[in-house]
Order: structure tokens, then C-alpha cells, then sequence
């Protein structure tokens, strides 16, 4: 048979026999098309597509095509497997081999959680209050001995706010109104003013929200401050709400936090994410100075966040949320009693920040950037940090100073909460910052002064709104927060941001020429 003979390994036949007479007979031999059903190895092609259960109108057209370039690259057309020139096990390969490229890209981006955009509430120019006119406040009021009013006046001229911060009215009025309605108000005022922006900055509407996370630590109402917002804006009764409560300056990175992972349970959705502080009912009018520290720094303000996990929001995106780093302390008794809110001595509430509150930072910040330094150091850091570990703790080498890894190498831009100015100059020494990096938390804590959770984005928004912010930037969010807490986020800027982009919801809006200030000659 030589040269014609017939691999009859690589080819299915069929006969046909038909006699012509007694002594003769004609066979026919022919190929037929490959039993799928039986020849091909369904458990790859089951693995493919089993990862697809939740497959969309996109899912499916995004594989049609994937098929089609890769048949057309590797020229393998359909009409030859018409002319039944591949034989079926090389069939099930090139599709399973395909299906899981698809499967793999698929999971890949349906993973990622994008930040559409953001906006930052800022109140009206009736709210702005000024070093002095908070001081003068103070003594009008007629609440405060005379000892607590000089210390208010060394920690206002010292805490790093300037004279154009807000307070609500409540406050503000003579004599002060705080009640549970003046209190609904500034809540309304702050979280509608915010959303209103995001809503107009995004084109997205209300209807459209799958899942809602609201976040404040010290005004909790029934309803809830989330359901005062799927009421105003008449949100999808299936909505998933969720309302944190007590968790302090940090909890605007848990709610993202908490929002990514049910992003993640949910693909193809929009959340978002509505961060601020109540003061009205929160102010202090006792004599306790460990108290009235927070009438000295915490000031009106709000942010809102929408995030994503649409594909095809990625082009019109700012950031990509790369990492997300919780680290709670709550264990220990000091930790968790360095943020504490109780009754004083004369049974007036507030909120106690002790004397251990930096030591208790430092120690929370060491070990949320332990966890993280992995995720975005560079190798040569690691392993800077790595053997001055062994040095100290193995071998145990004494005068052997820890390591602190450059975390300039893995961040072009800084948003550390803005909790007052001890604790930035503490960070700052910490992590070896130069005042560039340290400028939008500085100039936000000038400008709005503590607005708790919120103050990430204003920082945020201050950088944007200088015009810092590249392709592929990346951001480095740090808060802190009762507990005691401390958290990390990382963004990575998916397109540029050029300067004066877009104004609406960037409460820099009327004042980023101004800034940066000399804080040295400033009024604060």
C-alpha cells in the first residue's frame, strides 16, 4: 500500500460493500464527520463553560469573537473542518484551550472593582466659621470655666485648621439648638449635597444603585441614615443597604472595604458608598479636656463614592481598586479604650481621646503596613525589611534600628487622614514623607479641618484638583479610627486627571489657587 496507505489511528472510516456479482464485489471507503458526542473530551469543554453559569449578552459575543480571530489567525477555517480535515481530538483541544483563555480573561476583569468618581460636600458659605469666631463662641456660650476656654484657644491655634472650616447650624446658633431634628438636617444637608454631585458628575441614576453603604460613627437614627437615602432618592426596594455605626475615622475605607466584597457576590452592579459625621448632637459643653479636643478639630463634611464592577466602566473610571488592609487592635484593652465616648464627671457626654492615642496610632500603622508592604513594595525593599528582621529578632543583633521600607517607591500620592496636626507630623516622620506628599492632608485639615471618614476624599479631591494625578498613579488611603483601627486602601488611577477637569462635587472648586498656605504664618 506505500505511500497510500491510510493511518487508520488518525482517521474514521466507514464501508460500503456492493456485489456485482458471485465472484466480485466494490468496497468504498469515505470519511464521515467526527462523533462529537463520543470523541470529544466533554469534561474540558464542562470546565470551560462552568465558569460561565453567569455568562451575559457580552460574556457570550466577547467568546464568538475570541473563536473567530483565533480560528482566523491559526487559519484554521471552518470550512475545513467541513472538508473534515481536523480530526476531533485536535477540535476538543483548540476549544478547550480557548474557552479557558476566556474563562481566565473573564475572571481577571470581573474581579476588578473600579472608582467611576467621587464628590465631596461642601456647605454653604453661612457655615464658615473662623479661629476666632469658634473661640468667641465658646466664651459667649457660657458653658465652659475659664481654665477649659485658654486650653481650647492654645489647641485651636495649634491644630493646624484655618478660618474657613464649616460648623452646622445648630452649633452655630445663639444659643445653640441641639435636637434630633437640627441633627436629621445636617445629616440631610451634608449626605443629599454630596450624592446630588455624584449623581450629576456620573450620569448615573438613583434606580441603577445595586448596593448602598453608609457610614457614621455618632449619630445612628431609626430610620436609619441609609434608608433616608433610599428614600430620597427612591431606590430599588431590592437594594442591599447596610448602616455602620460607632466605627470611627477609619470606617469610610471599611465601608469601601465592604463594599468591594459584595461586589464581588455581585457581578454587573454599581455601589455606592456615603461617608460623614454628625457634630450637632455630638458637641461638647463640659469641662473634661480630653473631650474638648474634638470641639477643636472635628468640622462639617461628607463624601460620596460610586464604585463598580462593570467592564465597561473601566474607560470612563478614575481608579481601579488594587488592595484593601484592615487591622484592628480591639483586643487589648488599651487600644480599645483610646478612643472611648462616655459620660464626664458632671454627666455631660463626649469623646474621650487619651493621652496614649499616638503610641496606640503607631503600633496600629506597623502592623496594617507589615500586611501591606508585600502587596506593594518593591523586592529590594522587602528584603531590606526582611534581614533587618533577622538582625534583630534571629540573631539578635542590639543597636539594630527596625527598617522602615520607602514607601515613596510604591505610592506617588499620600491620603493620610487629616485627625489633627500631632498626628500627621507623627506619620510624616514615620514613613520618612517629604511635605509634597504630605500636603494634601495638611492643606485639607487647614481648609475643612477633621471631617472624619470623609477626609480621605477631600484629600483626594485636592490632589486632583492640582492636577497631580497620571495614568497609573497610584494612591495610598490611610485612616485611623476608634477601636482601634487602622486602614489602608490602594487605588490605581486608570486615566489621566488633568487640572480643572471637572468641578462639580470638588469642594477645591473657589479655593485651590490659595493653596498650598505657609501653616507657620497661617492663622491656625
Amino acid at each position: 500500500m506505500g505511500g497510500d496507505s491510510i493511518d487508520m489511528d488518525r482517521e474514521r472510516l466507514t464501508a460500503e460493500m456492493n456485489f456485482r456479482d458471485s465472484s466480485s464485489a466494490v468496497i468504498r471507503i469515505r470519511r464521515r464527520l467526527p462523533d462529537f458526542l463520543k470523541s470529544v473530551k466533554l469534561k474540558y469543554v464542562k470546565l470551560g463553560l462552568g465558569y460561565g453559569y453567569s455568562c451575559n449578552a457580552a460574556s457570550i459575543v466577547m467568546l464568538a469573537i475570541t473563536l473567530a480571530i483565533s480560528f482566523s489567525l491559526t487559519g484554521l477555517e471552518l470550512s475545513k473542518l467541513c472538508s473534515h480535515q481536523l480530526d476531533a481530538e485536535t477540535v476538543a483541544a483548540a476549544f478547550a484551550v480557548l474557552l479557558s483563555l476566556a474563562a481566565l480573561y473573564r475572571w481577571k476583569h470581573s474581579g476588578a472593582v473600579y472608582l467611576v468618581d467621587f464628590a465631596c460636600y461642601k456647605p454653604e458659605k453661612e457655615r464658615k466659621i473662623s479661629v476666632e469666631a469658634f473661640l468667641k463662641m465658646t466664651e459667649e456660650s457660657g458653658g465652659f470655666e475659664e481654665e477649659s476656654l485658654q486650653f481650647q484657644r492654645k489647641i485651636s491655634t495649634r491644630a493646624g485648621l484655618g478660618d474657613e472650616t464649616y460648623l452646622p447650624r445648630a452649633i452655630t446658633s445663639r444659643p445653640p439648638n441641639l435636637c434630633m431634628s437640627e441633627a436629621r438636617l445636617e445629616a440631610e444637608a451634608v449626605m443629599f449635597g454630596a450624592l446630588d454631585a455624584l449623581f450629576a458628575k456620573t450620569g448615573v441614576e438613583p434606580k441603577d444603585i445595586d448596593i448602598l453603604v453608609v457610614n457614621c460613627s455618632l449619630f445612628n437614627p431609626t430610620p436609619s441614615l441609609s434608608a433616608m437615602i433610599v428614600n430620597h432618592y427612591k431606590l430599588r426596594s431590592n437594594i442591599k443597604s447596610y448602616n455602620l455605626g460607632g466605627m470611627g475615622c477609619s470606617a469610610g475605607l471599611i465601608s469601601v472595604d465592604l463594599a468591594k466584597d459584595l461586589l464581588k457576590a455581585n457581578p454587573n452592579s454599581y455601589a455606592l458608598v456615603l461617608s460623614t459625621e454628625n457634630i450637632t448632637l455630638n458637641w461638647y459643653f463640659g469641662n473634661d479636656r480630653s473631650m474638648l479636643l474634638c470641639n477643636c478639630i472635628f468640622r462639617m463634611g461628607g463624601a460620596a463614592v460610586l464604585l463598580s464592577n462593570k467592564p465597561s466602566d473601566r474607560s470612563r473610571s478614575k481608579y481601579q481598586l488594587l488592595h484593601t488592609v484592615r487591622t484592628h487592635k480591639g483586643a487589648d484593652d488599651k487600644n480599645y479604650n483610646c478612643v472611648y465616648q462616655k459620660e464626664d464627671d458632671t454627666g455631660k457626654i463626649g469623646v474621650c481621646l487619651a493621652r496614649e492615642l499616638m503610641a496606640v496610632a503607631g503600633d496600629a500603622l506597623k502592623t496594617n503596613i507589615t500586611t501591606l508592604g508585600p502587596m506593594v513594595l518593591p523586592y529590594s525593599e522587602q528584603l531590606m525589611f526582611f534581614l533587618s528582621l533577622v538582625r534583630r529578632k534571629v540573631l539578635k543583633m542590639s543597636g539594630v534600628k527596625p527598617y522602615i521600607p520607602d514607601f515613596k517607591l510604591a505610592f506617588e500620592h499620600f491620603c493620610i487622614h487629616a485627625g489633627g496636626r500631632a498626628v500627621l507630623d507623627e506619620l510624616q516622620k514615620n514613613l520618612e514623607l517629604s511635605e509634597w506628599h504630605m500636603e494634601p492632608s495638611r492643606m485639607t485639615l487647614h481648609r475643612f479641618g477633621n471631617t472624619s471618614s470623609s477626609s480621605l476624599w477631600y484629600e483626594l479631591a485636592y490632589t486632583e484638583a492640582k492636577g497631580r494625578v497620571a495614568k497609573g498613579d497610584r494612591v495610598w488611603q490611610i485612616a485611623f479610627g476608634s477601636g482601634f483601627k487602622c486602614n489602608s486602601a490602594v487605588w490605581k488611577a486608570v486615566r489621566d486627571m488633568p487640572e480643572l477637569s471637572e468641578w462639580r462635587g470638588n469642594p477645591w472648586d473657589d479655593s485651590i489657587h490659595n493653596y498650598p498656605v505657609n501653616l507657620s504664618t497661617a492663622s491656625s
